[in-house]
């Protein structure tokens, strides 16, 4: 039952947070470090509190996080339900909290409207705390509600919040990173409108304090995990109290709520860091890796790819795949992914979508002979699909034209030849799993790489259904093939959030291989997303997207620090590049449970070309240091190791080949061939210098503890 306690804690394995319940609201006035079990909650609280001033209710306005209007809160409501158009004017009863496993329950309800809403927060051991919020109507309610809006967190910020990190982006430059002094920028907010999570990324949010840093200082992050439509805001009152609503995005009337129903909003991952951007990194990691991916995969080596696609694009036949498969094997790939253009009629990108049968033409045999030869050479198979989508000209769309999302009497506007199939009806979800499940039964598919290229419109006042649709069906494809490798796309990254990669193996953070790009893009994801999960890829030379030219070795070095893989034709590679190319993929084959186990730390630097990570388990690491511009001086600063033990001997090796150009003005070359000790002090404090002055220059560092 429901208790009457002022107070409520929650504790994970690295954080506290407490929550006043004294004025009948839940306030949370303390989230940070860890307090000490005997810490007196109530005078903790009661310090918090303010006294009234000038121009304000007789009662101050609390900072709840199941806020109302009535309490003269001016901000954006918990909840906002409508009753035959007619907004209403909710009063709940003062919130109760109850222990529950791993976390507490809020709860609160207004008797006058028959509504009830619970708010669970939970506490994980990664660190990171879950919460999820349910509205219910109550049996009593004659007729029925409209849901209009409903957060999945209301998060009045803590003071010493400074300014906010977010993010925005495109097609090909995803992720870009925004900073902004919240008491210099009035009405922060974001919203999403294609059907999808979205190129915005507008879900994961950052709150900083003045002095953060990656390993000083305190830092809140906050993570919709939604595939769908989100907004959030944030409202700053005169007071200076800032206040972040987030939540999931809807149509007018999508949610009608009987009597006896409940809506559950998408849910929130919270985690605060008290030791700088790194150990808020290291919960939402670790989050990811023990609770979020598909069990299955948690551990699983991340196996080397070669997509098809910018080798072949459309032009399939089995000769050149073939020849591919196997030149794919010689440099040490593990899996063979046939991108677009295996099926029915597609020869371009206007027609067959959802005629998921081998192409006649292409595969007289289907494809066994392809895959067994796959096989045969040492590598497993992956094949790319678009399930949510139909093409006007396809064998699927002409018996089933009704099945695509539209809005009656008005032209159907499509996004690269293709509709959007309508996942909220039941027979096209039994559809699509009768056609996967018969690819899967058929055939040795190892991996899927699942695409979305389109955004949805019309809504049609299915964005909500839409993405519980794709839920639905990526989830009974899971329970039938739970050792299928579900990769998440959508033109890159225009979905990728923790509720899909609950139900995939990995993610494709951009179409955009080129490697300077992809330094800045990844530097955005992997401050929420672990190295196992990233697809990471060495593209063509020159690259296709911007042009530019870049050498194997950076490209490679690059590539290593993710899921690796590689988006090229090794036909068109020289000798020499094929031999660098091969040497990495060993490379990555031999530091992997590293990169993708360990912590993961960001180097900062003074020069903004120069990125820097460390990847580090246990007693060992492995460093990517490189430069993207034309550095202004001739030596870089040294590169200065981080998360090692001073006392203790590390041996460093850099491991070969080296970046050619940057290896004539290497110092001491003949040192670097053997093994180089060092304490960890000496690595933490002074570093070693390396040449890091060229555009595309990558060094790898080893550090072992001797």
């Amino acid at each position: 039952m429901p208790t009457t306690c002022t107070t409520g804690r929650l504790d994970t394995p690295v954080t506290t947070l407490v929550f006043d319940l004294a004025r009948g609201v839940a306030e949370l006035v303390y989230a940070g470090a860890p307090l000490p079990a005997a810490e007196s909650l109530q005078p903790l609280a009661s310090a918090q509190q303010r006294a009234l001033h000038e121009c304000e209710p007789d009662e101050p306005i609390p900072r709840s996080i199941l806020p109302f209007a009535h309490t003269g809160y001016a901000g954006e409501p918990l909840l906002e339900v409508h009753r035959a158009g007619r907004l209403l004017a909710l009063g709940p009863q003062p919130v109760s909290v109850t222990q529950i496993d791993d976390g507490l329950l809020f709860a609160t309800h207004d008797t006058e409207n028959s509504l009830h809403v619970d708010s669970r927060w939970l506490a994980r051991s990664s660190g990171v705390v879950t919460i999820e919020q349910t509205v219910t109507v109550l049996e009593s309610l004659r007729g029925s509600l409209q849901l209009q809006r409903f957060a999945s967190l209301v998060l009045p910020l803590p003071r010493w919040v400074y300014r906010l990190t977010s993010y925005a982006g495109r097609w090909s430059a995803e992720m870009s990173q925004r900073r902004s002094v919240l008491a210099e920028s009035p009405g922060l907010s974001g919203v999403t409108r294609g059907g999808r999570s979205g190129f915005a990324a507008g879900q994961w949010l950052i709150f900083e304090s003045e002095e953060c840093s990656e390993q000083a200082g305190w830092c809140i992050g906050i993570h919709l995990a939604w595939s769908g439509d989100h907004e959030w805001r944030i409202d700053t009152d005169h007071n200076g109290d800032a206040v972040l609503w987030i939540g999931g995005r809807w149509q007018a009337g999508e949610v009608e709520l009987a009597g006896g129903s409940t809506f559950r909003a998408p849910g929130v991952v919270f985690a605060v860091g008290t030791a700088g951007r790194a150990s808020l990194r290291q919960q939402l990691h670790n989050h990811v890796r023990d609770q979020v991916l598909p069990q299955t995969f948690r551990t699983a080596p991340r196996k080397v790819h070669l997509n098809t696609w910018e080798a072949c694009g459309f032009d399939l036949s089995m000769p050149r795949l073939l020849q591919l498969a196997a030149q794919a094997a010689a440099l040490g790939v593990e899996r063979f992914v046939l991108d677009d253009g295996w099926f029915a009629e597609r020869r371009n990108d206007r027609s067959s979508l959802g005629d998921w049968q081998p192409s006649k033409a292409v595969f007289p045999q289907g494809l066994t002979p392809l895959i067994d030869e796959v096989q045969r050479l040492g590598m497993d198979f992956g094949l790319w699909i678009e399930p949510e989508m139909v093409s006007p000209d396809s064998a699927l769309y002409r018996q089933h034209p009704d099945w695509c999302i539209a809005l009656p009497s008005l032209p159907q506007a499509t996004q690269r030849n293709q509709l959007v199939l309508d996942l909220s009806r039941p027979e096209v979800r039994e559809h699509l799993f009768d056609c996967l499940d018969t690819l899967l039964r058929r055939h040795a598919i190892s991996a899927l790489k699942w695409d979305h290229n389109r955004e949805l419109f019309p809504l049609a006042h299915r964005s909500l259904a839409q993405t519980q649709g794709v839920y639905a069906l990526l989830d009974r494809l899971r329970d039938a093939h739970p050792q299928v490798e579900i990769e998440s796309c959508a033109s890159g990254g225009g979905r990728v959030d923790y509720a899909i990669l609950s139900r995939c193996s990995r993610f494709w953070a951009s179409d955009n291989n080129d490697p300077k790009e992809r330094l800045r893009i990844n530097r955005s994801w992997l401050q929420f997303l672990p190295l196992r999960s990233c697809g990471n890829h060495v593209g063509p030379d020159p690259n296709p997207i911007t042009g530019c030219a870049w050498s194997m070795d950076f490209r490679a070095k690059v590539a290593l620090f993710g899921h690796m893989g590689i988006e090229a034709d090794p036909a068109q590679m020289s000798a020499e590049d094929r031999e660098v190319l091969a040497a990495h993929v060993a490379l990555y084959k031999r530091w992997r449970t590293v990169l993708h186990d360990g912590a993961l730390y960001e180097l900062p630097s003074q020069d903004p070309g120069i990125f820097g990570w460390q990847a580090m388990l246990e007693s060992r690491g492995l460093v990517l240091v490189t430069q993207t511009g034309f550095a202004q001086h001739f030596e870089a600063e040294p590169v200065r190791f981080v998360a090692l033990l001073p006392e203790r001997f590390y041996r460093v090796r850099l491991p070969k080949p080296w970046p050619e150009k940057a290896s004539r003005y290497l110092a001491s070359p003949q040192a670097w061939d053997a093994d180089v000790e060092l304490s960890g002090a000496a690595l933490m404090q002074a570093g070693i210098a390396l040449p890091l002055r060229h555009p595309g220059c990558a060094w790898l560092i080893e550090v072992e503890m001797v």
